[in-house]
């Protein structure tokens, strides 16, 4: 047992080596060991939640109810029916209208564009606005129209949000419809505008600045039929480069060397 005097002496120790502060007023032994502990209960699981659909799976489901839809269609008003009623494709839940085509349906040449824009969405026809304007213009400097010999088209039927690129599932759920558009329409020139209807319908990587002005036979699937297909600049493209609308111009009087050949 200390005394008085030497509790006195050793606080003041303390206080000269700057311990003026009480951390608790229960004193700890941090000499003894401490207690083990308690074996914590085990933890409850919760039942497994389903895992969702992959998206490749719905995606190839959407595209197997597009391919019986697009088979079963025997003319272009059943085949616009089919199109209108089809759910595979979630761009027609953002869409006002569904965009199926305009112009002759006996046409002897077909233009496959890439999407409706705002016009088209807000009017259901293709190509309407000032890229449709463009078309059309070019179009009729070699006696051509949607009156009388072109039909025109896209590869969606819906207008991408914000008119953003179109994804590669929204392009597989809608192309069993167009290959059996360009089977029933039976044209004998196609005229694909812009790298995505050129890419999806001829398969090709490159860009459409090294595909334009060219010509490719494209293959109709389960049809001995060879359309022969010219590649060439969007509209809407030609409109924020007016520079190239020369070498859209060339691709147009290439296109009427074409059909003059098959008079």
């Amino acid at each position: 047992m200390r005394s008085r005097q030497e509790l006195v002496d050793l606080l003041q120790w303390y206080v000269a080596m700057g311990v003026d502060e009480a951390i608790g007023e229960i004193p700890v032994d941090r000499l003894t060991p401490a207690p083990a502990p308690a074996a914590a209960a085990p933890p409850t699981l919760a039942p497994p939640t389903p895992a969702p659909p992959r998206p490749e799976v719905a995606a190839s489901a959407d595209v197997a109810s597009a391919r019986r839809s697009a088979a079963a269609a025997h003319s272009l008003a059943e085949l616009a029916a089919a199109v209108a009623s089809f759910e595979g494709c979630g761009l027609k839940r953002t869409a006002t209208n569904t965009v199926f085509a305009d112009g002759n349906e006996k046409a002897a040449v077909m233009v496959i564009g890439e999407a409706p824009g705002a016009d088209e969405d807000r009017l259901g026809r293709p190509f309407v606005g000032r890229s449709g304007q463009l078309l059309d213009r070019m179009l009729a400097a070699i006696g051509l129209s949607r009156a009388e010999n072109v039909y025109i088209t896209n590869i969606l039927f819906w207008r991408p949000p914000g008119n953003r690129k179109p994804t590669e599932a929204e392009i597989a759920a809608c192309l069993p419809f167009v290959w059996r558009h360009i089977a029933l329409l039976a044209p004998r020139i196609l005229v694909l505008c812009g790298g995505t209807a050129t890419s999806a319908l001829l398969g090709r990587a490159e860009g459409i600045t090294k595909l334009r002005g060219r010509w490719f036979d494209l293959a109709l699937p389960g049809s001995e039929r060879v359309i022969p297909t010219l590649t060439t600049y969007h509209p809407s493209f030609l409109l924020r480069a007016p520079a190239r609308k020369s070498e859209a111009w060339r691709d147009i009087l290439n296109l009427k060397l074409k059909l003059d050949s098959l008079k």
